[in-house]
């Protein structure tokens, strides 16, 4: 698992669970699973999150409004449950853009958004960048890139204290039919060289992985919680995140599903199809 940091690698910013219209079920099932939760977010884009702050990333819950509502973004309404976004830092999305247009990858050119965040002394916006890789480059999901124009009001103590012990994002699971093909885009991407550990195809972060493995590794690795879909090429399935597993030893909840495995214990968030393995 990557636990170095090297100041010279990308850096995984924070990964998206696509919930869409469930919010409100998402957020206590989470809080079940024993994150804190920051308060729920509305993006001037149209969309409403919830943030599991770490120590260097995040988690994100992201959804709508209401069913009843002409969804605003389609790119959530449209999505299955479950991960959906893979996003590294940006120092500058601008030169992200040119670096995503000399390799054939850009998207959509750099765009701003904010949400109001509530602190002790008053209301502030948050403010965002970001600029997305081309949608047809990878089979699955949203990948992209984020400038955080205000850190300083998503990254608080207050915020990053969970009761499951949680502190980093260790690794990002990818099925994958050809992991040695599909791991070859990203080094692409990202600039970065590919190796083989004894399970998995691996691209190492500034602090984290990806991590890319065949079907029936995925199986093996998520103790029967988890495959492959029959026809997918790639899949975004799991996180395997920095904890004491032990909080899971005894843990039994309505909607969660819970295995315990050579590594720690992989947690299902079933309702929502959320992977996520406590090392």
């Amino acid at each position: 698992m990557g636990t170095g940091i090297d100041p010279q690698k990308p850096i995984l910013d924070h990964v998206v669970f696509n919930v869409r219209f469930g919010m409100d079920r998402a957020e206590s099932l989470f809080e079940t699973v024993g994150f804190q939760l920051t308060d729920r977010g509305y993006h001037t884009l149209g969309s409403i999150n919830h943030l599991m702050m770490l120590t260097t990333d995040y988690l994100e819950l992201i959804g709508l409004p209401s069913p009843d509502s002409k969804p605003t973004r389609a790119d959530i309404a449209a999505a299955p449950y479950g991960l959906n976004g893979l996003v590294f830092k940006s120092a500058d999305v601008h030169e992200t853009y040119e670096h995503l247009k000399s390799i054939g990858m850009a998207g959509d050119p750099p765009k701003s958004f904010s949400r109001p965040v509530q602190l002790d002394d008053g209301e502030v916006d948050a403010s965002f960048r970001t600029v997305t890789v081309r949608s047809d480059v990878f089979s699955v999901g949203r990948v992209y890139f984020c400038e955080h124009l205000t850190p300083e009001y998503v990254w608080r103590p207050e915020w990053q204290t969970h009761s499951n012990s949680a502190s980093a994002l260790r690794g990002f699971v990818l099925g994958a039919q050809d992991p040695v093909r599909e791991a070859a885009r990203f080094s692409r991407l990202l600039g970065l060289e590919l190796f083989e550990s004894d399970d998995a195809i691996v691209i190492e972060l500034n602090g984290s992985e990806l991590q890319f493995l065949s079907s029936s590794q995925l199986e093996a690795r998520l103790g029967g919680l988890g495959s492959m879909p029959a026809d997918a090429e790639l899949a975004f399935c799991a996180l395997s995140i920095t904890a004491d597993s032990r909080h899971f030893d005894s843990f039994s909840a309505d909607g969660v599903q819970v295995t315990k495995t050579p590594n720690g214990h992989v947690v299902k968030v079933t309702e929502f199809d959320a992977l996520m393995e406590f090392v």
